[in-house]
């Protein structure tokens, strides 16, 4: 952002630049105060013709995928982070780019880690101009410092998704890294060697994006079953060595957080839900990753222990917390949400 750049005041009291990278913004103006205009962003129609009559899309390297997909300078490329610490997929998408010469890339990931630090350098080399989504570790720190050639933008998952599905974000390539996929493009994250869990933060990528690439390490024949991210919207698919390391999915967020303070404010979550009736035989909840949040599960636990009732389902950001639900029989099923 340049210093030029006008600063008008939202709601909230707050001075926001009028563009970001160019591009003009909406301030926040106040609960309910802004209605938005216009479509859903929706990529080109495409036809059998552009695919092989067999259905079978897969090409022989990333690299050739992204070459296929237009991939050139300016682009938005967005990545999902279901395997978070474990992620392969977003480091391989900037060396292929790296060694097409492609430059000024937007990176769209839902989230970033640690182990995304491997992109620095292609951050300071110009690859990549910029992030919008959740930047954490190394990544972050680096924006912070002002770093980053082009302003950042801090996006939640609902925020994200809204961005996509309304245009404001238009994603030019998504690359899904799945556990599981077919030659056609049907894909899921519960099966294979580096099962991550449900796909679900790269649903709107895979509905809206122009291109979409499919990468998995568990090529399976047609049908794969079952798909979450559906063939139909998939441009091409391609088959690596590794997509994930699932041992480094539970880490930072998704463990249970260990500080006094976080604990007592978890149990106190669930003494507030039990009070007002809503934790009853038959209900569900959700545990999204956050030290604090996985805990307070664990606390239900303890309420539907002492009141001998179990849930219908529940969704959370740790294997380990829903295996040990499952386990206990607490709960009747439960949803990895990766």
């Amino acid at each position: 952002m340049s210093m030029l750049d006008k600063m008008i005041k939202n709601a909230a009291g707050r001075f926001v630049p009028e563009k970001i990278n160019g591009k003009p913004v909406v301030p926040f103006m106040g609960v309910g105060k802004y209605r938005p205009k216009g479509v859903h962003h929706s990529p080109a129609i495409t036809s059998n013709i552009d695919y092989p009559a067999d259905g079978n899309k897969q090409v022989s390297t990333l690299k050739q995928a992204l070459i296929k997909a237009g991939l050139r300078d300016g682009m938005t490329i967005s990545t999902h982070h279901h395997f978070r610490e474990g992620d392969l997929v977003a480091n391989m998408v900037f060396d292929c780019a790296k060694e097409l010469g492609v430059k000024n890339l937007c990176w769209f990931p839902s989230a970033s880690f640690s182990c995304h630090s491997y992109l620095l350098k292609y951050l300071d080399d110009g690859t990549i101009s910029h992030i919008e989504g959740s930047m954490n570790g190394p990544l972050g720190r680096y924006c912070s410092e002002g770093k980053m050639s082009k302003t950042a933008v801090l996006r939640s998952h609902g925020g994200r998704y809204q961005a996509i599905q309304d245009g404001d974000v238009i994603i030019d390539i998504a690359v899904i890294g799945a556990g599981c996929a077919d030659p056609f493009g049907n894909a899921n994250g519960v099966n294979g060697p580096s099962a991550s869990g449900l796909l679900g933060f790269a649903l709107a990528d895979a509905q809206y994006a122009d291109k979409v690439i499919v990468v998995t390490d568990n090529m399976v024949p047609f049908p794969c079953i079952p798909w979450q991210i559906q063939g139909n919207y998939v441009d091409f698919t391609v088959q690596v060595d590794r997509v994930g390391i699932p041992e480094k999915i539970v880490s930072g967020t998704t463990e249970v957080t260990r500080s006094p303070d976080r604990l007592l404010i978890a149990e106190m979550t669930a003494r507030f839900c039990d009070v007002t009736g809503i934790i009853h035989d038959g209900f569900s909840f959700q545990a999204g990753a956050g030290g604090t949040a996985l805990s307070v599960g664990n606390y239900f636990g303890d309420i539907m222990r002492k009141k001998g009732i179990k849930a219908r389902f529940a969704r959370g950001g740790s294997n380990k917390f829903l295996v040990k639900m499952l386990e206990e029989g607490l709960v009747e099923s439960a949803f990895h949400s990766g």
